[in-house]
């Protein structure tokens, strides 16, 4: 029996928020939602991540009419899928108990059957909540373990630290660090563990070594989740279905690449010379990556790249023969782990379908390139560019400060701004940390989590005043103001729980969103109401001219015999 690889595809979330800052509007979504239908992904991932927000605030649509229009077109065909930062949900500060329920129990009701879920450090703590609330649901719940890699200290910055007498630490981002991680949460009851790089750093030698370690230790489903920004994507990815992965995320083929999930249609390529089945209707696939590209056009006002893939038919074209033989050549070489020429033949293959270059940038400063892209713009607004690489290289300080945590949402640009600020302190010739921000902060304070190493006392007396760590408080939480809008008809700003949800996650956007609809619901009320007595008032008017004479004076004697 051949071997049976589950694919998530992560298209309509995952990659529209990658390379398009998640501007898909509902119209676009729909056209594609049969053809995803028909071909039959094991998982869709369509929303969480950026989707509530963005759409709200650049679509002004409602983000759960999004999730029940997908569910009812979908139906069971696939599982729908959605991210969430476990307790903090969408937001930085953790949630009390009550919103985290909520929140999962209506996501599942409106068609979620799989909650990803991850932790910014890797705190397993605050991802158990969701996994209880989720399966009491009816869901299926997907906790991850954040991949990250360790500070870049150079041999002088180790000097200089010991001859402080401070020795930097070797590792700590080691692979048993990342098996201690899914097997606690395999233990607080995950149905599934997914080793989730948002950031494309996980190398094929890494992929090789954390999947095999997952599948040798779990007894759960292994999913593995990457990016392609540094140019490892399809590498990690075939290295880790040599390694016996049971799901992996893929994007359709237009909206792969990049800074993007590796491509499906790659990876099923890879797949068919394994002998690998993944059961994917490929016919539909090849359909919805036309209609992709159309809406990949109509986007481009926000396509990152302006770079589209080759047009490739999986079911009828044939690849180049130098190129057929790089897919035979990647996989004897990921059989005999040769990272290295692993890694050159999947560039090649990149670069034949026409997928951005890798970001060099990205690959030698090892920080996401959503953190490298922010630091840049946030020195630019200044007039200070040229003090990047002055940033890259305090990084890892400010990053081991405090915590070490993974660089991923939201901790990458909370170290990122820091790091920056610090720099900025330095060109003015003041203290570093002269300038802090509030959430890095919370983060050395310890409002967030656990670090994965200590944060040290003297240090967090330093940026925020005490020297204990203090978890967050969740009975000091206040719910959003909720108030009734006399002139619009007495209506609520959130009239039902998941407005009240959206408004807690989001509370700006989802303010101005709830009231906006609000005044269009008011004003449309009244046009209705203006147009049902304009229909009256002419409905009257044609039964008047289509009277007799006779009638029609008959008709004024009554009516000035009643007025009298």
């Amino acid at each position: 029996m051949a071997r049976k690889l589950l694919i998530r595809d992560v298209t309509l979330r995952d990659g529209q928020q990658s390379l398009f800052a998640t501007r898909m509007n509902q119209k676009q979504v729909d056209r594609v939602l049969p053809l995803f239908k028909d071909a039959g992904f094991y998982a869709m991932e369509v929303w969480g991540g950026a989707v509530p927000d963005s759409i709200m605030r650049y679509l002004n649509e409602d983000p759960w009419d999004r999730l029940e229009k997908i569910k009812t077109i979908i139906g069971d065909t696939s599982k729908l899928t959605a991210l969430s930062r476990g307790r903090n949900l969408f937001g930085y500060n953790p949630y009390p108990e009550e919103v985290i329920e909520g929140f999962n129990r209506n996501a599942v009701q409106s068609g979620i059957s799989i909650m990803r879920i991850f932790d910014a450090l890797n705190d397993t703590e605050n991802i158990r909540s969701t996994i209880k609330y989720v399966k009491e649901n009816g869901g299926i719940a997907d906790a991850t373990v954040c991949y990250t890699v360790d500070p870049k200290f150079t041999t002088g910055d180790r000097i200089k630290s010991a001859l402080k007498g401070k020795l930097l630490p070797k590792k700590i981002f080691t692979i048993d660090y990342f098996v201690k991680k899914a097997k606690e949460l395999e233990a607080m009851g995950a149905d599934m563990i997914s080793l989730k790089d948002m950031a494309g750093l996980v190398s094929p030698e890494r992929s090789c070594e954390i999947i095999s370690a997952f599948k040798k230790e779990l007894s759960i489903p292994v999913d593995f989740h990457t990016h392609c920004t540094p140019g490892y994507g399809h590498s990690a990815a075939l290295m880790a279905i040599i390694k016996g992965v049971d799901i992996v995320d893929t994007a359709i083929l237009s909206f792969a690449g990049g800074p993007a999930a590796p491509s499906f249609e790659i990876i099923q390529i890879f797949c068919n010379k394994l002998g690998i089945e993944t059961g994917v209707n490929l016919d539909a696939v090849v359909k919805i990556n036309k209609e992709l590209i159309e809406i990949r056009k109509e986007m481009k006002d926000v396509d990152s790249y302006q770079l589209f893939p080759i047009e490739f038919d999986l079911t009828k074209d044939t690849l180049p023969t130098h190129i057929d033989k790089l897919f035979d050549d990647a996989i004897e070489f990921a059989n005999a782990e040769k990272f290295e020429e692993l890694q050159s033949c999947c560039l090649a293959i990149e670069k034949h379908f026409n997928f951005p270059e890798p970001d060099e940038n990205v690959k030698f400063a090892e920080v996401p390139g959503g953190m490298y892209t922010n630091m840049l713009a946030q020195l630019k607004q200044l007039k200070l560019e040229q003090l990047l690489p002055r940033v890259l290289e305090i990084i890892p300080t400010v990053r081991l400060a405090s915590g070490c945590p993974p660089l991923v949402t939201p901790t990458s640009q909370i170290v990122g701004v820091q790091a920056v600020n610090c720099v900025i302190d330095e060109n003015k010739g003041v203290p570093f940390y002269t300038n802090k921000s509030i959430q890095y902060v919370n983060l050395v304070k310890g409002l967030y989590g656990k670090t994965p190493i200590p944060v040290d006392p003297e240090f967090r007396l330093k940026i925020a005043g005490i020297k204990e760590e203090t978890p967050y408080d969740t009975s000091h939480y206040q719910k959003q103001p909720n108030p009734v809008f006399t002139e619009f008809g007495n209506a609520k700003l959130a009239g039902t729980e998941k407005e009240e949800l959206l408004l807690e996650l989001f509370p700006s956007v989802a303010e101005k969103f709830l009231k906006d609809r609000i005044v269009a619901r008011y004003m449309d009320a009244i046009r209705k109401e203006q147009d049902k007595k304009r229909k009256a008032i002419e409905d009257e008017k044609r039964k008047y001219e289509a009277m007799s004479n006779e009638e029609k004076r008959e008709r004024l004697i009554t009516g000035l015999f009643n007025a009298w």
